[in-house]
């Protein structure tokens, strides 16, 4: 018997530590960026990025491009940095290769952008401007070992 007052106890404490479905979202909005803000991101993340990992005359980046603007002006920045981009998954034997993955992510007003490779992950947030992005946080960076 007092196995029973114990159990309903403990049910009603374990209870009160749920949550509501939604005060909690696993989902990110992606951002659509074209035009001016397309450019503006994508030119100022492939500058940091080239910063950070380094020499473009050996280094290829693998990254698929979806045809969307941001894709292409983030293809066209790093190209610009003297990068060799592909979509392959295979290089020559004399160039290293560094897959690349890329997000732009909607909060608050602002974009969220992300550039990640297996060894370095970037990101940084922008304000849309009547011209085109402006950044409005500093640079984030995170070495994966």
């Amino acid at each position: 018997m007092r196995r029973l007052p114990m159990a309903i106890l403990a049910a009603a404490l374990l209870n009160g530590c749920q949550t509501a479905n939604e005060a909690l979202t696993t989902s990110a909005t992606p951002a659509a960026v074209a035009g001016g803000a397309a450019s503006a991101i994508a030119g100022d993340m492939a500058g940091r990025f080239a910063e950070q990992i380094g020499s473009p005359a050996t280094t290829t980046i693998r990254f698929d491009n979806d045809e969307t603007e941001y894709a292409t002006a983030l293809e066209a920045a790093l190209r610009g940095w003297g990068y060799t981009v592909t979509s392959q998954k295979k290089t020559t034997k004399s160039q290293s290769s560094i897959a690349l993955v890329y997000s732009n992510d909607a909060f608050e007003g602002q974009i969220l952008a992300r550039l990640t490779t297996p060894s370095i992950s970037i990101s940084r947030a922008y304000s849309r401007t009547a011209g085109g992005a402006m950044p409005a946080s500093p640079l984030s960076v995170l070495r994966h070992n």
